[in-house]
């Protein structure tokens, strides 16, 4: 029984060998039975960055910031809560070693990110600050981050969620009130990228496929290699 909608608010109620039952519809959003606990879901909302100012400033939701430490302190909304959905992966492992120094070596270096990982304590830190029935706006870079904290809390029960589709890059100046050294849309920039703009970006790259055809064609590099003089 999953996918009901309805158009309009109404309530209905069954008794059954399982208990009582009871979906609420609310305005075309989506219920659905997921366990025999029968938890009823409203669907994540997905809005561009003036719908969610209004959805702040009119119906009350709080922001609830999942970027990395870097990028919520180049600039973050005023009034958020920060709770990261990657941390810093600070592991000494070798196999995580090496992965910290290849990262550092391009994407740390050209776009000034940090070596991350997921986060244990997301849903439990939110869950910390917010009850179930609060109405919550994730916000990250990019979008992506903030739709899978959206996921991992609508799995934990939080019934009125929203995002930013494409990220704090497409909100204007303005929009909201904002804390830090740059513009919400430039906090993404960071790096030799920041600094040498589109030449960097050119040029990391180029040295990222380098290195990912010497990975995995070492014969093919080698023998290209070899068309060079060596000093």
């Amino acid at each position: 029984m999953a996918g009901i909608s309805c158009c309009c608010s109404s309530t209905l109620s069954s008794t059954n060998n399982l208990g009582r039952i009871s979906l609420r519809f609310n305005g075309g959003r989506r219920a659905k039975i997921l366990s025999k606990g029968l938890r009823i879901n409203a669907e994540i909302s997905y809005v561009n960055g003036e719908e969610a100012k209004r959805l702040v400033t009119e119906e009350g939701y709080s922001i609830v910031d999942v970027r990395d430490r870097i990028q919520y302190e180049r600039a973050h909304i005023k009034s958020c809560r920060h709770v990261p959905l990657f941390i810093e992966n600070k592991d000494n492992d070798p196999g995580t070693i090496v992965k910290r120094q290849l990262h550092n070596n391009f994407s740390g270096l050209f776009y000034g990110l940090p070596f991350t990982k997921p986060n244990p304590e997301f849903v439990q830190s939110v869950k910390s600050e917010f009850s179930p029935n609060s109405k919550i706006l994730i916000v990250c870079q990019e979008g992506l981050r903030s739709a899978g904290a959206a996921n991992k809390l609508e799995a934990a029960g939080f019934q009125n969620i929203a995002c930013i589709t494409s990220g704090l890059q497409s909100v204007k100046p303005g929009w909201f009130d904002v804390e830090g050294s740059t513009e919400l849309q430039d906090a993404g920039k960071g790096g030799l990228v920041q600094v040498q703009g589109k030449i960097s970006a050119v040029l990391g790259t180029v040295l990222i496929c380098a290195y990912l055809f010497i990975t995995f064609f070492p014969d093919q590099a080698e023998k290209i290699l070899a068309l060079f003089p060596s000093s």
